[in-house]
């Protein structure tokens, strides 16, 4: 008995109005009286955009180490920016780390300054489509420091 949404006639499985969470491998066996049954896999891969789905503002007292996160879910993996106050920050900017991964970035403050306080925007793309969101790194309780 297959799923909702799979049918199958013969040597065919369509899958119709398919969704990300139906990617994975699936396998085909066929059988008859003759000969033992023959398996295959195939792997189903779903493509679709960038979806955030983390990030959070951030308090950091001066002259600490910050970090704003932003996690994002897509296939193809996203490709991310950083931007504040609407100017693109550059990977290298003095006192900043940008570190790019498959479902995540970073982006570091070593030593914060007043002039990094602001509203953060995180973009991810894919060729599929973009999306965005906005964090704030602000003050935080310089009584309270890392261990």
């Amino acid at each position: 008995m297959l799923p909702v949404g799979f049918i199958s006639e013969d040597e065919y499985l369509e899958i119709t109005g398919i969704t990300r969470e139906q990617s994975g491998e699936y396998e085909c066996s066929a059988s008859n009286d003759v000969s033992a049954p023959v398996v295959r896999r195939v792997k189903v891969t779903v493509n679709y955009p960038p979806y955030i789905s983390d990030a959070k503002s951030t308090g950091v007292p001066v002259g600490q180490k910050g970090i704003l996160l932003c996690e994002a879910s897509a296939v193809p993996s996203a490709d991310f920016q950083w931007y504040k106050d609407d100017k693109r920050l550059a990977e290298g900017q003095k006192g900043l780390k940008v570190e790019n991964k498959a479902f995540f970035s970073r982006l570091t403050f070593f030593n914060v300054s007043e002039q990094d306080y602001g509203n953060y925007t995180c973009v991810a793309s894919n060729q599929l489509g973009n999306t965005n969101a906005s964090m704030i790194l602000y003050g935080g309780d310089s009584s309270l420091r890392r261990l």
